[in-house]
């Protein structure tokens, strides 16, 4: 018998993607899956994609997610907390939401309001040491799309003295998957096609996140809803503290990475490339006029910013190579 494990939050896109990892791990078992609304639907009428995998979406019961070793927490923001305060000790939980990110109280009532649940070990294997701090913890807090994105392009040119912490200027652009599930008009494929649009300017709730993670003390983030499904394409860049290459820095820092890709020179990241896959992809040059550092980053939402994340977490927790059941390579469009 395999580790048990269940997903609360099955129905959204993430919970999706994270059953399809799970149904074909080595060593995990799925044992249960739930949703609110959709509870006591057959799955695959939910996720069509998951056609053959015969189960029903429970009621979201701490007491039924209780009987799992391990729980994947994939709600929306604000509901994961309560959920997990009800699992016992012994049951291992990845929360996929922000509940247990940040930290700061502040931060949190500044850009998420209600109270701070506190904050658990954050679930980005690729910071330095945090590979260790995962495997020993029972509660992990998964990263954020965008942060895992940015965080990976400028979280080694900050430790390394390299980069300014306190002048960082990013644009991303994110598919509508990023969104969640829930109907809203400004997601329908009618306003979203053809189309690019700015949001949350200036007050995103993943910029403490970022911060807190890379070191960065002043960032201004703009991110852009674009025409696509799913995948984020970042652009960072920052002042440099001294003169580098960023490319020697970030092939320094993941050389032994086995899901973040530095690109040959001259070859940009694009969304279509991480499709499907656990990795992210880096290109890094200095701008010829303003001498800034930039450095573009793709990934899967769905997969390096959500559920693949997730269970390259949970592998390390439960001793296994952080690599079972993820794939590095995307898939053809």
């Amino acid at each position: 018998m395999g580790i048990r494990v269940a997903v609360a939050g099955a129905s959204g896109y993430a919970g999706g993607e994270l059953l399809r990892l799970l149904a074909g791990h080595p060593e995990f078992e799925l044992v249960a899956a739930t949703a609110h609304r959709q509870a006591g639907q057959p799955l695959d009428a939910v996720h069509p994609q998951l056609t053959g995998l015969d189960l029903v979406l429970a009621e979201t019961d701490p007491g039924r997610l209780a009987e799992a070793d391990l729980v994947f927490l994939a709600l929306p923001h604000g509901e994961s907390a309560a959920i997990a305060a009800q699992l016992p000790a012994a049951v291992r939980v990845v929360d996929l939401g922000a509940d247990h990110r940040l930290v700061d109280g502040d931060a949190w009532a500044s850009y998420y309001g209600g109270p701070h649940a506190g904050a658990w070990t954050y679930g980005l294997p690729e910071l330095p040491g945090q590979r260790e701090r995962i495997a020993a913890a029972t509660r992990v807090a998964n990263t954020g799309c965008y942060a895992a994105t940015i965080i990976l392009a400028l979280a080694p040119l900050i430790a390394a003295g390299a980069a300014q912490p306190a002048d960082v200027v990013v644009v991303a652009a994110s598919g509508t998957s990023g969104a969640g599930r829930a109907a809203k008009p400004h997601l329908l494929a009618s306003e979203v096609m053809g189309d690019l649009s700015p949001y949350r300017v200036g007050a995103h709730q993943h910029v403490p996140e970022i911060k807190q993670a890379t070191g960065a003390t002043g960032l201004s983030f703009t991110p852009v809803l674009a025409p696509m499904p799913r995948g984020i394409l970042a652009t960072v860049t920052a002042l440099p503290a001294r003169e580098v290459d960023p490319r020697t820095v970030l092939a320094e820092a993941y050389a032994d990475d086995p899901f973040v890709h530095l690109l040959p020179e001259g070859r940009w990241p694009h969304t279509a490339a991480t499709l499907g896959g656990n990795s992210c992809h880096l290109q890094a040059t200095v701008d010829t006029d303003s001498g800034r550092l930039i450095v573009v980053a793709a990934l899967d939402n769905l997969g390096k910013g959500a559920a693949g994340q997730a269970v390259q977490n949970a592998n390390l927790m439960f001793g296994l190579p952080e690599t079972t059941g993820l794939s590095s390579w995307g898939v053809t469009r």
